[in-house]
């Protein structure tokens, strides 16, 4: 069964933030890399061609959100995809993800290029029932 994931934005300067929300922490780094792909173009256009995988070590569930942000933005501009659907696990310190999508195409409706995630007002927390995780984006 497929997780609900929300995003949603709040006004920054010059850039975006983003955030994140979700049962599990894992859905809530999903929900923000959603966020940041739906940005770049609409997500109803893209399929799910290509599969991307990685995995990284970090004990701060914040800096871990950025890493992991902005690994999906470097596997993105690497590969020249733009990314639709993520999958996000943990264990202990060490984080597993997938980021599927396609090549990037002229006729995808384009967006605000995001160029990576940032410090800036970072956070991730549970409130109430939920996880929310947040930072600004560089645009």
């Amino acid at each position: 069964m497929e997780k609900e994931h929300k995003e949603s934005y709040f006004n920054h300067d010059a850039d975006i933030g983003v955030i994140g929300v979700g049962q599990e922490i894992t859905d809530a780094f999903i929900s923000g890399a959603q966020a940041i792909f739906a940005l770049m173009s609409d997500p109803e256009e893209i399929r799910q061609t290509h599969r991307v995988t990685f995995q990284f070590e970090e004990s701060d569930v914040e800096l871990a959100f950025v890493e992991w942000l902005n690994l999906l933005i470097a596997h993105a501009r690497k590969n020249k995809l733009i990314f639709k659907s993520f999958e996000l696990s943990r264990d202990h310190d060490c984080w597993q993800g997938v980021a599927m999508g396609e090549p990037w195409q002229e006729k995808f409706t384009r967006g605000t290029e995001v160029k990576g995630a940032t410090l800036t007002e970072l956070s991730v927390k549970k409130i109430d029932n939920l996880w929310e995780a947040r930072c600004v984006v560089d645009v």
